[in-house]
This record gives C-alpha cells, sequence and structure tokens, in this order.
C-alpha cells in the first residue's frame, strides 16, 4: 500500500501495522466515550489549554467528575502507559456503564503505541506533570520494574516470547521502555521535591505491593 493520501510506504514491500481486540457489542457491555481532558491539538491553528497553561490541571480538578473521585489518578495512570509505548494519540478513553464513576478506563484504541524508539514525546506526561499524584501502587510497580532483576524491558521481552507473534518488539522498542520509566519516576521525583511526598503520592485501596526492598528481602528468606 503506498497511496498519495497516506503517508505510509512499505521498506520497501513491509508495513508495520496493528492488531486488534475487539470488545462485546454495546448491546451486551455498554461503554461510554470520554474526551480526554488532555487531547491534543490536531491542527496548525491553534494549541489546546494544556499545551500553553502549566495550571491547567487546577481547572480540570474543579470539574466533575475529576473532582470528586479517582478519575484524575486514573488519567495519570493512562498518562503513563501511553508515555511508555509513545501513543500521542488519545483523544478518547472508554468506561463501563454498569460500574458508574469509579469504574476503570478502558485503554482502547493504542494503535500509535510504539512507532519511534529513538523519541521519548515528553508532553504524553503532562497529566502527571501538571497534576503532581500518583497511585502509591502504580509508583511502587514503576520502581520495582526499574530494578536490575525485574527490569520492565527483560520482562516484556520474556512475556512477549510466549506470544505467536513473538518477537513483535524489536529490541530499540524494548530498551526505550527503561529509558522512558527513567523518565516517569524522574517527573515523580521532581514533584515530590516541589510538594513532597505526601501531597502527590496517594494511597489508593488496593492492596499495597510490595517495595522494592521488602521484595527483595522476601525473596532471600
Amino acid at each position: 500500500m503506498c497511496k498519495t493520501e497516506y503517508a505510509v510506504c512499505g521498506n520497501p514491500h513491509l508495513l508495520e501495522g496493528s492488531l486488534s481486540a475487539f470488545l462485546p457489542s454495546l448491546n451486551l457491555a455498554p461503554r461510554l466515550s470520554i474526551p480526554n481532558p488532555w487531547i491534543r491539538s490536531y491542527s496548525f491553528d491553534g494549541k489546546e489549554e494544556w499545551e500553553v497553561n502549566p495550571l491547567y490541571c487546577n481547572t480540570v480538578r474543579e470539574i466533575y467528575p475529576y473532582s470528586n473521585s479517582n478519575r484524575l489518578l486514573n488519567i495519570v495512570d493512562m498518562a503513563i502507559f501511553d508515555f511508555l509505548i509513545g501513543n500521542m494519540d488519545r483523544h478518547h478513553y472508554e468506561m463501563f456503564t454498569k460500574f458508574g464513576d469509579d469504574g476503570f478506563l478502558l485503554h482502547l484504541d493504542n494503535a500509535r503505541g510504539f512507532g519511534r524508539h529513538s523519541h521519548d514525546e515528553i508532553s504524553i506526561l503532562a497529566p502527571l506533570s501538571q497534576c503532581c499524584m500518583i497511585k502509591r501502587t502504580t509508583l511502587l510497580r514503576l520502581q520495582l520494574l526499574a530494578e536490575p532483576e525485574y527490569r520492565l524491558s527483560d520482562v516484556m521481552r520474556e512475556s512477549l516470547l510466549q506470544d505467536p507473534l513473538a518477537p513483535v518488539l524489536t529490541e530499540p522498542h524494548l530498551l526505550a521502555l527503561d529509558r522512558r520509566l527513567q523518565l516517569i519516576l524522574g517527573a515523580v521525583g521532581k514533584c515530590i521535591d516541589t510538594f513532597g511526598e505526601a501531597t502527590v503520592v496517594a494511597n489508593d485501596t488496593r492492596a499495597q505491593p510490595q517495595s522494592p526492598a521488602e521484595h527483595r528481602a522476601r525473596l532471600d528468606t
């Protein structure tokens, strides 16, 4: 496929693509499609407010449902996921209606992920860097995956070897995960230095995962 209306051509005859998993029909599993507060501008005519206003999160915090639920923390989780895979195209997210406002976010449409392994698009982390908040469980998992024994690239490599389409990701993409993880932890560290850990790290209601030090202590025994 090489048409002038699509800026995509094979090199020389192979083309990168993506696979999709489809959810049940809306009749069986009704869902809401909700615009991402950090939707990216898709034209050259202007920018979204978050792209020019570093205090944009203060506005979002005043808007339902981000004002009275864990939704904003879930948005930060989604931004971290998108940054790791390099997905700049998160214009919407979805939720199953039966779980109400406190349901989990569905990360649909990740086709723009794992594009340029050499480029880290820091703007994807805007929800984290502007709101300066993160779930404690998320932070502990990220810290664990930064440890040499549980390095994210190694975990992903081992997991993907079981896939019929292995290796799925190229080695540069796997190594990019480790590099981007360090950038995420750096952004969290900057927030903690500015506002303090008690303000930045939110205790969520799920069972607390062990810290890297606790995990190693358990393995040693």
